[in-house]
């Protein structure tokens, strides 16, 4: 099969870029197969844009606002399908610690909402600059500043850490 040169341009990109772009979606969905099926549909998105996408330094930024839209698109359809129920699921009692603080850490973003996971993903795992995130999710810098602070408050308090000192 004869490939063009932005083919090749492409398959180049995901294999150098790859593995950190999934860590990223892992980091957004909370698990191993719907982050590669989150990259999977970002990856086409940018695929099928090849060619209008000028700034080949923004390709990061453009496969990462994709999984983002994505993933917040597929979590209101997953929304939808949910409904409530009178009967209540039996909990489970067992106290079993958890053997490593990356599980622990990793189940407290899992528990966090959608937009204050993107913000600490995007701030702390992809190391991108409050305006940055602000540009990637579509919200202004102070929101951003305050998502992540409630969020960081949020992981303090499930990972059972001392605040900070900051909050009132």
């Amino acid at each position: 099969m004869q490939t063009t040169g932005w083919e090749d341009e492409f398959r180049e990109y995901v294999r150098a870029r790859g593995p950190a772009l999934l860590r990223a979606a892992h980091q957004l969905t909370g698990h191993p197969l719907d982050a590669e099926d989150l990259l999977q549909n970002a990856l086409t998105k940018t695929y099928l844009a090849w060619d209008r996408i000028e700034d080949r330094g923004a390709l990061d930024g453009y496969v990462r606002r994709a999984m983002v839209n994505i993933n917040i698109s597929q979590w209101r359809r997953r929304r939808l399908e949910e409904y409530p129920s009178d009967d209540l699921p039996e909990v489970c009692t067992s106290e079993e610690p958890h053997g490593d603080v990356h599980e622990q850490l990793e189940q407290a973003l899992e528990e966090l909402p959608e937009r204050m996971r993107a913000a600490i993903v995007l701030r702390y795992y992809e190391d991108m600059t409050e305006p940055e995130i602000a540009r990637t999710l579509g919200i202004s810098v102070g929101t951003v500043k305050s998502t992540v602070s409630r969020a960081m408050a949020k992981l303090r308090n499930a990972l059972g850490l001392p605040s900070n000192g900051r909050e009132a």
